[in-house]
């Protein structure tokens, strides 16, 4: 079973140059990328040919942000409701705190396994590791996520974690580590998709009918009616849901909508927008406990975890607003190329380079924090994410500003020490051109010297640490007079017929 985790992961151009190096991952990546875009575009022409893409894209964004403008309304009304429907609301502040509390759940349970639908925010929280450090082993259910956990590997994508994993190197998987964790692998098993599908349904199929507790996350909350909303395409979801006596969902605060009918426009959003598809197979609703029916105690742990701390930053906080659906990576040519990993996050590509900086801060010192503060360059700024985006998530603009934070948080924490050399240089030469800028006659002063320095900034751009970026932008000749003198020579430009 995995105990891999994204502790200690490099900054991401050290990841990506690694990343860039492995050709198969590339080719998995640009055919899986490639073919879910596809699927996307053609349910996007779809819809634009009975109603507009743009106006449901508007609609669903509205939704999230009038539910993120009155959280704390929303969240006391889904406490209310849930609890008023038999549910036990739990507030975790971070992540120590949810583990604590889940954990705890599943002791008092006397169990040593649980089973678990697809979910970032248990992955987000360590929730996995948390349970495994006190003996109780969790066992994912979604075919992707089962890959990653038996291939002791790390999620790559938000909808697909094992996109970087092809078909062969499933199956070898799958021989290798079923039979060390329950019912093995058929000897004859092949690469054939329904093949590996049907050797993963079998292995699982046992842990569901034992299984006393099930995990889960939500893709949605409704505080009006308390109900919980998890969409998915293989069942899985559904076994986890219904069948344990025991039902725990941890679930992000900014998960909430307000109304019942609020669910409509993001329950069209995301099927298209994630797996190209008209609605998801499987959508189960559930709101606390039925006598008779279901889980028997079910119990809701409402997760923080950074959320307000985002919620606080009036650009960032629109990144909230993300309903999970990987439009953005799969359109994203930083993300094909370097795959999720890179990242050092459960929440990869443009998203991740947004979200990871929002939730844990931007300028903490050590090698996380130096991570942390990569992400918002890891991005060409070409804006197809927030095309794609079916909430309307500005990406680009939130990656600038998230630039300007990092800078200054790490100028704030002293510059020679904190900044790498390339920042450290933009940093002086930016500050050179303040104090110039700042006086005229200053400016006036260096202005003689314009052509000196562009001649010595060509000797200096062939030094080693300069060059890749000289190589590819060309100086501007030195002009033959500055502005300033030509305006005293000429008197503003006037003739002298004029004067």
């Amino acid at each position: 079973m995995s105990n891999a985790t994204f502790v200690g992961m490099p900054v991401f151009p050290t990841a990506a140059r690694d990343a860039l190096e492995d050709a198969q991952l590339r080719h998995n990546l640009a055919h899986a990328t490639g073919t879910i875009r596809a699927k996307r575009a053609r349910l996007v022409e779809e819809v634009d040919e009975v109603s507009d893409w743009e106006d449901l894209r508007l609609a669903g964004a509205g939704v999230k942000e009038q539910a993120l403008l009155t959280l704390e309304e929303q969240l006391l009304q889904l406490e209310r409701t849930l609890t008023a429907k038999g549910a036990t609301v739990h507030w975790a502040g971070d992540a120590a705190e949810a583990n604590r509390i889940v954990t705890g759940i599943v002791q008092r349970h006397g169990v040593d396994e649980v089973v678990k639908v697809k979910s970032m925010v248990t992955q987000e929280i360590g929730l996995n590791e948390a349970l495994a450090a006190e003996g109780i082993a969790a066992w994912e259910t979604d075919l992707a996520e089962l890959i990653v956990q038996l291939g002791d590997d790390l999620p790559s994508h938000i909808l697909v974690p094992a996109i970087h994993r092809n078909r062969a190197e499933i199956r070898e998987i799958f021989l290798r580590a079923m039979k060390g964790v329950g019912r093995p692998a058929p000897d004859d098993l092949t690469d054939e998709p329904a093949v590996l599908a049907a050797a993963a349904r079998a292995h699982l199929r046992e842990k569901f009918l034992r299984a006393k507790v099930g995990i889960s996350g939500a893709n949605f909350a409704v505080a009006e009616t308390g109900t919980l909303v998890v969409v998915e395409s293989e069942g899985n979801g559904r076994m986890c849901l219904t069948l344990p006596e025991v039902l725990i969902s941890v679930v992000g605060i900014e998960k909430v909508v307000s109304t019942w009918d609020q669910l409509d426009p993001l329950l069209r959003l995301l099927p298209r927008s994630s797996t190209g598809e008209r609605m998801n197979p499987y959508t189960s609703m559930w709101s606390g406990v039925t006598p008779g029916d279901g889980p028997q105690e079910v119990h809701v742990v409402l997760l923080d975890n950074g959320r307000t701390r985002a919620l606080a930053d009036e650009v960032g906080r629109q990144a909230l607003r993300c309903i999970r659906c990987s439009a953005c990576l799969n359109v994203c040519p930083v993300y094909e190329r370097t795959g999720g990993h890179a990242y050092g996050s459960v929440y990869p590509g443009p998203i991740g380079a947004i979200l990871n900086p929002l939730l844990k801060g931007v300028g903490n010192p050590g090698p996380e924090g130096e991570q942390v503060d990569s992400l918002p360059y890891a991005s060409s700024l070409c804006g197809a994410c927030f095309e794609v985006c079916p909430v309307r998530i500005d990406i680009p603009s939130v990656l600038v500003d998230q630039r300007v934070k990092v800078v200054d948080a790490r100028r704030g924490n002293g510059a020679v020490a904190s900044l790498s050399s390339g920042h450290l240089a933009e940093a002086l030469a930016f500050k050179g051109a303040a104090v110039a800028l700042a006086d005229a006659r200053k400016l006036g002063f260096g202005e003689r010297f314009t052509g000196v320095g562009l001649r010595m900034a060509r000797r200096l751009s062939t030094l080693p640490g300069l060059s890749k970026w000289a190589g590819t932008r060309d100086l501007p000749p030195a002009p033959q007079e500055s502005f300033r003198a030509w305006w005293k020579r000429t008197d503003g430009g006037r003739s002298e017929g004029e004067r």
